[in-house]
C-alpha cells in the first residue's frame, strides 16, 4: 500500500513563492487524493504490493490508465516536493559544469527552462534531466513523467497544473516559474540525481513509508 510521503519541510518554508496554504491544499489534498485513489484502484488490479514505481510501469504496460494516472501522479509529487528547498544555493561540482557546458550559465537555463513552462499547453510538468552527463529541458503533460518511455534521469521538476501556484500567483504562470526558479530549487538534490545518472544508478524512489524522504 501506498502512503503519502511526509513534506521535507514546513508548510510555510517556500513562502513567498509558495504560500503554506497553497501547500496544505496541494500536499494533504491534491496529493493525498492521488494516493488514496491510486491504492484503491491497484487492490481492485491486485497491485497493491507493488512499490510506486512499479506500479506506474505495470500500469502502463497493462493499458490502465486510469491506475497510472493516479499512481504517476503520486510519483510525480513526490520528487516535486524534493525538487524544492526553503534554502536554495546555487548549483556547484560537476552539475554546476554540466550546466554551463549544456546551456552557457544557470542564467540561460533559467530562460530555457521558463520558456519550456509557459510554453506548455495545459496541465503538466517541466523538468531538467540528464542523459549521462549531458543536461535537457523538456516537458510532460498531465500525470506523464519520465518513469516509461524516456531514457533520462530527472533531476528537477516543477509542477505545472494550475493547483500548483493559481492562489499564489493567479495565471501568471511565467511569474511563478520565474520565482520558483530564482528562490526554491533545491541543487543539492538535483546533484545527487546527476551523480547517480553519470554511475548509471537509480536515483531517486518514493518513499516505501510516511515520513522518509531524501
Amino acid at each position: 500500500m501506498i502512503e503519502l510521503c511526509k513534506l521535507p519541510y514546513d508548510y510555510a518554508a517556500l513562502e513567498p513563492v509558495i504560500s503554506a496554504e497553497t501547500m496544505r491544499f496541494h500536499h494533504d489534498k491534491h496529493h493525498a487524493t492521488y494516493v488514496k485513489k491510486a491504492n484503491e484502484l491497484a487492490a481492485k488490479a491486485g497491485l497493491d504490493d507493488l512499490s510506486v514505481e512499479e506500479l506506474v510501469r505495470e500500469a502502463k504496460a497493462k493499458g490502465d490508465t486510469k491506475l497510472y494516472n493516479q499512481a504517476a501522479q503520486v510519483w510525480n509529487h513526490g520528487f516535486f516536493w524534493q525538487s524544492m528547498t526553503g534554502d536554495s544555493v546555487k548549483p556547484g561540482g560537476d552539475l554546476a559544469k554540466a550546466i554551463e557546458t549544456g546551456f552557457g550559465d544557470l542564467a540561460s537555463l533559467k530562460v530555457k527552462f521558463v520558456e519550456e513552462g509557459v510554453g506548455h499547453f495545459g496541465s503538466g510538468w517541466v523538468w531538467l534531466a540528464a542523459s549521462g552527463d549531458s543536461l535537457k529541458v523538456l516537458s510532460t503533460h498531465d500525470a506523464d513523467d519520465l518513469l516509461i518511455g524516456h531514457s533520462d534521469m530527472p533531476l528537477l521538476v516543477c509542477d505545472l497544473w494550475e493547483h500548483a501556484y493559481y492562489l499564489d500567483h493567479q495565471n501568471d504562470r511565467e511569474g511563478f516559474l520565474k520565482s520558483w526558479f530564482d528562490g526554491l530549487v533545491n541543487w543539492q538534490f538535483a546533484a545527487l540525481q546527476f551523480d547517480a545518472a553519470c554511475a548509471g544508478e537509480p536515483g531517486y524512489t518514493y518513499p516505501a513509508m510516511a515520513g522518509e524522504h531524501v
